[in-house]
């Protein structure tokens, strides 16, 4: 989502206070012209502590493939700022290869990953590959996957995947996907692209504003917010079968949708009862509830990953902060103290932290809340960021900004170490979600 400025509040979902209104025309006005079905780019700027030093030699027959399957894997690495790449050379080494343990370590590696991809039956490939620790001389894990040439590039990440948790000790997510609101003159794309970036597809293409995309906790669906009906109507849409449910088209503005970890309730924020205040449906639409009531205005709901509580928006104390409320409604607590104007919270897969935007000297930043210690980090130092939205691991933030007078797409670690900028070239690009955690 995006932020609650006056000026660039997206409607509805950004009605926060007597100073921010519901204005389609905001919406509009965030949104310039950009290339249709770009994919889109990553410059990658810091590193990590202690990068873990890793060759990536080049698997055994994998040249018959559309594309190198250790490029992919490299390339997913490197961008987490976490690994520091050894050369490997260009001669091939087959997973079975015996290996000089004590020439990879002089190399600096203390990790080596070899593999090969075998044809099999039915225009199919197997992708075998095996992980060695240099120092203890042993293999870390090793697998096989049977793919097709399509599923080139989904194989390559799976593998990437596999590397990174078995060096990290937790899930990598490069065989995630992200989905984001694309303009394109008149054309608004609701795109869904893997983790990196490429294989971008649009999920629904509109002449009316898309906003707000949020994952189902299997990701197989989106809910988001479409004005197809000249008005702000939350849907949920598979992307599998295409099919559209509305689930949320009451009198008034339907906004802001997030699901409950177990994907059976959508938090909403609704006007139909007079000002933006939180209620809950069921993933149907069914079965409305309200869950919080105030004389100000509440928006920007998110669930705690245990499901027990919603964070939220709200100007209820004068200005907009965080707040936090019981998922079946009860008393609304204030999490947020520093500063005059924090919102859109979006709590850590581990429910450790919560990353908010917050204003500071006029510009709105990305910033981290450690709900333990209470103490605050500002992430970035850009000035139109917003919509944050955490990597299933909680390693990364994916949030929305502008830079040269376009919307793009950057991410950040939690720590602040490590920066990546997504666009599409001559395009603008907004509304950024990260989807969960894959099933293999």
């Amino acid at each position: 989502m995006r932020n609650m400025l006056t000026q660039s509040a997206t409607a509805a979902q950004r009605q926060i206070g007597k100073v921010w209104q519901f204005a389609l025309a905001c919406c509009l006005a965030l949104m310039l012209p950009s290339l249709a079905q770009a994919e889109l780019t990553i410059e990658i700027t810091g590193a990590g502590a202690n990068r873990i030093p890793v060759a990536i030699a080049k698997f055994e027959g994998e040249d018959a493939l559309p594309k190198n399957i250790t490029s992919i894997i490299r390339a997913d690495l490197e961008r987490t700022g976490l690994f520091n790449m050894i050369d490997a050379g260009s001669r091939p080494i087959s997973e079975n290869a015996s290996l000089d343990f004590g020439s990879w370590k002089s190399s600096g590696a203390d990790a080596v990953l070899t593999g090969s991809v075998v044809p099999v039956t039915g225009g199919k490939y197997e992708a075998r590959f095996r992980l060695y620790d240099t120092a203890r001389r042993a293999p870390l894990g090793g697998m096989i996957f049977l793919f097709s040439a399509s599923q080139n590039r989904a194989t390559a990440h799976r593998i990437a995947d596999v590397v990174y948790e078995k060096l990290m000790g937790e899930p990598g997510v490069f065989s995630t996907r992200i989905a984001y609101v694309l303009k394109t003159g008149s054309r608004y794309e609701l795109q869904v692209a893997d983790a990196d970036g490429q294989n971008a597809q649009a999920a629904l293409t509109s002449t009316e504003p898309i906003i707000s995309p949020a994952w189902s906790p299997d990701g197989s669906r989106l809910a988001y917010v479409s004005f197809e009906k000249k008005k702000p109507v939350i849907y949920v849409h598979s992307l599998a079968t295409s099919r559209r449910d509305i689930v949320a088209n009451f009198k008034g503005s339907n906004s802001a949708p997030a699901w409950s970890p177990d994907g059976t309730r959508i938090a909403v924020v609704l006007t139909k009862d007079g000002s933006s205040q939180l209620y809950s449906v069921n993933a149907d639409g069914s079965g409305v509830q309200r869950i919080a009531s105030s004389a100000g205005i509440d928006t920007e709901p998110s669930f705690s990953p245990d499901g027990a509580f919603i964070y939220f928006t709200s100007d209820r104390g004068g200005s907009p902060q965080l707040y936090r409320i019981p998922a079946t409604g009860g008393e609304a607590q204030r999490i947020s103290f520093e500063g005059n104007y924090n919102v859109t919270p979006r709590p850590a897969p581990d429910g450790k932290t919560l990353a908010y935007i917050a204003r500071s000297s006029g510009n709105f930043q990305l910033s981290v809340l450690d709900l333990g210690s209470r103490q605050t980090q500002v992430l970035t130092d850009s000035h139109k960021d917003e919509s944050p939205s955490f990597a299933p691991n909680g390693r990364m933030i994916l949030y929305a900004t502008e830079m040269g007078g376009r919307g793009v797409l950057a991410a950040v670690s939690s720590d602040g170490r490590v920066k990546q900028k997504l666009f599409v070239p001559a395009g603008d690009v907004r509304e950024p979600a990260w989807g969960p955690l894959g099933k293999h």
